[in-house]
C-alpha cells in the first residue's frame, strides 16, 4: 500500500476500521498475547539529546539516577517478572554505547537472565558495534530493543546528537547477526499523519519482529513537558489499525505512556485493533501498569498470555 491509500484508512469510520484490523489480525495470530517487563540497569547522564527523555543530561527532568545495578538484583528481578506473567524481560541502560568493565558486567547480567527457565532475554543497549552485537547474542540475549522512535523527516525536531540512519543501521547489523529486532515508534511528539506512515512504511522495510508502541507521557523538566493535547485517543487506535494493517505479521506491543494515556475502554480497543504484545510493569523512570490489573484484563477479553499453555 502507498500512503496515499494509508491515508484513505486513516479517514474511514472507526469501527470499521478497527473491524479491518482486527481481521488482519485474526488471519495471522492466535488469541495469545505476548507480555514482557523491563528493568532500568542504569539511569540517567545519557549524553544524547533526545526531547522527549527524563534521563538526558540535556534536560531538567527530576529522576533518581543511579550506575548499573547489581548482576544479582536484575536476575532477581526477572524472577519477579516471570513470576507476574512475563515470558520475557529486557535489560534496558542509558546512554549511547556500552564499554570496557560495563560492557563485561552486562554480558554477566545477561547469561544470568538467560539461564532462569521460562524467561527470554532481551536488551536495549544503545547503539553497539557488531563484535558487541555477537557477544550479547552469545551471552543469551535473543532479541533486542532500537526504536526508530519517528520518521526520518521529523527525526531532527526530536535528537539531535545522532541521526535517523544510525538507528536504522542498528537494527540491520541486530538482525544480520541473527538478533531479534523489537523495533518501535513513540506517538504523540508533534508528528503528522504522514510522519507515522513514513514510521510504519520504513518499520514494514525492515521488518522486525515486534513493534513497540510508545505513547509519549509528558514529563516536567523535558522539551516535551506540555505535549499531552499533540495525540488524541482515538488517533492512537486509528494508528494502531494502519499499523496492523501494514505490518500484518508483526507482533504490536502495547509499551510506554499506555496507562497514563489511554483508558481501559480504548486500552482494550487498542487490542481488538491489533496489539498481541505488551509491556507490563513499571517503564524506566515512570510508573507503568499493575501486572495482575494486566492479566485480569486480558482474561476479561478472553485473550491468553502467551506464557500460559493449555
Amino acid at each position: 500500500m502507498n500512503k496515499q491509500e494509508l491515508l484513505k484508512l486513516y479517514d474511514m469510520d472507526l469501527n470499521e476500521l478497527v473491524e479491518m484490523a482486527e481481521q488482519v489480525t485474526k488471519s495471522n495470530f492466535t488469541n495469545e498475547v505476548e507480555v514482557c517487563s523491563i528493568i532500568s540497569a542504569r539511569t540517567g547522564k545519557c549524553g544524547e539529546n533526545c526531547k522527549y527523555c527524563s534521563q538526558s543530561i540535556h534536560n531538567h527532568a527530576e529522576i533518581k539516577c543511579h550506575p548499573l545495578l547489581d548482576v544479582e538484583d536484575v536476575k532477581s528481578a526477572a524472577l519477579r517478572a516471570k513470576e507476574n506473567g512475563a515470558s520475557r524481560f529486557c535489560i534496558v541502560t542509558s546512554g549511547r554505547s556500552e564499554s570496557g568493565r560495563d560492557f563485561e558486567k552486562i554480558l554477566e547480567m545477561v547469561r544470568a537472565v538467560a539461564s532462569i527457565d521460562g524467561i527470554h532475554c532481551c536488551a536495549s543497549l544503545g547503539l553497539l558495534t557488531e563484535e558487541q552485537i555477537k557477544q550479547i547474542k552469545k551471552a543469551g540475549v535473543e532479541r533486542f530493543n532500537h526504536n526508530i522512535n519517528t520518521s526520518k523527516n521529523y527525526h531532527k525536531e526530536i535528537c539531535t546528537t545522532h541521526n535517523y540512519e544510525d538507528r536504522i543501521n542498528t537494527v540491520k547489523l541486530l538482525m544480520k547477526n541473527g538478533i531479534e529486532a523489537c523495533t518501535g515508534v513513540i506517538l504523540g511528539m508533534g508528528e503528522t499523519r504522514e510522519d507515522r506512515l513514513e514510521m510504519a512504511l520504513s518499520l514494514a522495510e525492515l521488518n522486525p519482529k515486534t513493534v513497540p508502541i510508545n505513547i509519549l507521557n509528558p514529563i516536567k523538566g523535558t522539551p516535551l513537558e506540555s505535549y499531552e493535547d499533540k495525540i488524541t485517543e482515538e488517533e492512537i487506535i486509528r494508528t494502531i489499525c494502519v499499523f496492523r494493517i501494514l505490518l500484518p505479521k508483526v507482533i504490536l506491543r502495547y509499551a510506554g505512556g499506555r496507562t497514563s494515556r489511554l483508558s481501559k475502554e480504548m486500552q482494550e480497543l487498542g487490542f481488538r485493533a491489533g496489539i498481541n504484545g505488551m509491556l507490563s510493569g513499571d517503564y524506566l523512570t515512570t510508573k507503568g501498569a499493575d501486572a495482575a490489573e494486566d492479566l485480569e484484563m486480558l482474561a476479561e477479553m478472553d485473550l491468553k498470555n502467551s506464557t500460559c499453555k493449555v
